[in-house]
Order: C-alpha cells, then sequence, then structure tokens
C-alpha cells in the first residue's frame, strides 16, 4: 500500500492564509527586504517567488539587486542601512553568494531581530538553548507538515541525515527540543552503515543533496520520510529519496517538488510577520 502524500504545497496555502489574515489585523504592513546579488537563474526565480508571496499576503516587498562585482564593503554596507531602516521588519540575503563574498560574515551583520532566515548567530544560539527565536525556514516548515499531517514526533526515534546549518542541525535541535521530544541521531555521509541507522527512524529527514541516496532498504515499514533534497536532472527535479520504491515501504512521504520547498516559501512569512510583531511590541 502506499504511502500517504504528505503535501507541502496545501500546508504552505494553509500557513499563507493566516499570515494573510494576521497581517490584515496589523494596522501596518510589514516590509521585507530581499538580496541578491550576481545573475545567477535559480536565485532570481528563488526571490521573485518569495516577493510574489510576500505582496500576496500583504507584506512589503523592498528588492535590492546588486552586481557580482560587488565589493564586500559596498555589501556590508547595504546591510547596515536596512539595520537601520524602521520600514524593514526582515531582511533575506539570497544564497549563495557569488564569488569571494563571505556569506557568514554577510549573515553575522544581519541585524538578528531581523533576520527571517532564522541562520544568525544569535539566533541559531536561541535556539540551541531552547529559547524562543527567529528559526530557519527549512526545518521550520517540516515541523508544521508533521503536525499538520498528524504525524506523532512525541517519543519517535528520528534520523537527520545531513548535518547542514541550513536544515540538518537546525532540525535536529528542534526535533530534540522540549515539548516535541524525539530522540534525534544526526547521520551524514561518513555514517557508517548508513542504511542500518536509517532503518530505525520512525521518521527519517534525508537532506545531504544526494539524488536517490535513501532507497527502500534505508526506510523502517511505516516511518514518515521527509525528503528535503531537490537536485535538477535529465528527469527533472528529484529529491533525495527514490520516491517511487519507498512510498511502498514509508507511512508517509513527502514529493519533490510539492513538498518541502513550499514550506519553505511560507515560514519566510511566517517569521517576517514574527520579527514585525517583536521589533514594534
Amino acid at each position: 500500500m502506499s504511502a500517504l502524500l504528505l503535501d507541502g504545497k496545501a500546508v504552505a496555502q494553509t500557513v499563507k492564509a493566516e499570515v494573510a489574515a494576521d497581517v490584515a489585523s496589523l494596522g501596518y504592513s510589514p516590509g521585507l527586504a530581499t538580496v541578491l546579488v550576481g545573475d545567477d537563474p535559480a536565485s532570481h526565480a528563488y526571490v521573485r517567488g518569495k516577493r510574489s508571496d510576500a505582496e500576496e499576503v500583504g507584506i512589503v516587498s523592498m528588492h535590492h539587486e546588486l552586481s557580482a562585482s560587488v565589493s564586500q564593503r559596498e555589501l556590508e554596507a547595504l546591510i547596515n542601512d536596512l539595520n537601520m531602516d524602521d520600514s524593514v521588519d526582515g531582511i533575506l540575503l539570497q544564497l549563495p553568494l557569488p564569488g569571494d563574498l563571505g556569506a557568514e560574515r554577510i549573515v553575522s551583520r544581519i541585524d538578528p531581530a531581523k533576520d527571517v532566515d532564522g541562520l544568525h548567530p544569535y539566533n541559531l544560539g536561541l535556539l540551541v538553548l531552547d529559547k524562543p527565536g527567529l528559526r530557519p525556514c527549512t526545518p521550520s516548515g517540516i515541523m508544521r507538515i508533521l503536525a499538520d499531517h498528524g504525524v506523532s514526533v512525541f517519543g519517535k526515534t528520528a534520523v537527520v541525515i545531513g548535518r547542514s546549518f541550513l536544515v540538518g542541525r537546525p532540525l535536529a535541535l528542534m526535533l530534540a527540543s522540549k515539548g516535541v521530544d524525539a530522540t534525534v541521531t544526526m547521520a551524514h555521509s561518513r555514517t557508517a552503515v548508513l542504511a542500518e541507522v536509517a532503518r530505525g527512524a520512525d521518521i527519517l529527514v534525508a537532506a545531504a543533496g544526494v539524488p536517490g541516496l535513501v532507497t527502500a532498504e534505508f526506510v523502517k515499514p511505516g516511518a514518515a520520510v521527509i525528503d528535503v533534497g531537490i537536485s535538477r536532472t535529465d528527469r527533472g527535479l528529484v529529491g533525495d529519496v527514490t520516491f517511487d520504491s519507498v512510498r511502498e515501504v514509508a507511512g508517509s512521504i513527502t514529493p519533490v517538488p510539492g513538498g518541502v520547498g513550499p514550506m519553505t516559501r511560507a515560514m519566510l512569512l511566517a517569521n517576517t510577520l514574527e520579527a514585525a510583531r517583536a521589533r514594534r511590541a
């Protein structure tokens, strides 16, 4: 029997409707500043989508597009200006940055109160301490998908394949946090007997960026499988999970596309709303 499809598009629409209703009740329009450096087509497409989402829910989109030749100093100066601009509630720096620009240094310069990507060291520190704060969008989206589909996390065993600061590490902390209470293993490309480790999971998250890494032998029967990977191939967009075979073993599974991706964009809106409320409280 095929697994239940965890529909990220549907949940994202729910989140957007919630944000739109809350924004309409604020009495002001939150502002989201997007910063795009260079001419990478994928980055341009991502930012267009994020700006469109913002405008759809009543968030003002303020876009800043810079040449790939921009200097570190010029980019830092723009971030400083956005930090000081009271009309800006959230700052989104589209990653990766081209050339030799230091992404970590630029992200660290963003005001943590406006860090709607949740990647500033201060906000990641709050996550480690299990304190309230802005959370990275993709992990937040995964948690919402699980909740909205009634996938129980409490007391379950979770395995996260991938240890990036964008997804793997923060998601492992969120799953293990008080009140969520999963027992979490963070695996990666150098994990010995990776398939065996993965098979112990009630909730298996594939976030390694390796197309087709997770096959049916990785999956415990009835497990919830979350596919974060997305790669462009001659077969189109594919994830880290071999979907057709895994769905015959899993209890539930996210598709690619249409799973985690839409939730990342939706949670950016939720973070912008949260940042606006906190700044103006």
